[in-house]
C-alpha cells in the first residue's frame, strides 16, 4: 500500500477499547506509546488485535506541542 503520509511511526498494539463506535488502540513504538481512536467498523476490518505489527499514520497538521 502506498501513501503520502510521511510521519510513521511502527509498533505494536498492547490495547484495544472496543466501544459501539469508536475503538481506542493503543500501540508501543519503541520507548513512546500512542493512543488513537478510529471507528470499530476500521479496527475490525483490519483484524485488529494486541500483539499486530502496525504503523501509526501521524498527520502533521493535527499535531500540538505544549510546553
Amino acid at each position: 500500500m502506498k501513501i503520502s503520509g510521511q510521519n510513521k511511526l511502527p509498533g505494536e498494539v498492547i490495547a484495544l477499547k472496543k466501544g459501539d463506535v469508536e475503538c481506542q488502540v493503543t500501540l508501543q513504538a519503541g520507548e513512546h506509546r500512542i493512543v488513537s481512536v478510529i471507528t470499530r467498523d476500521s479496527a475490525e476490518d483490519m483484524g485488529l488485535q494486541v500483539g499486530d505489527r502496525v504503523v501509526a499514520l501521524i498527520k502533521a497538521s493535527e499535531v500540538m506541542i505544549m510546553k
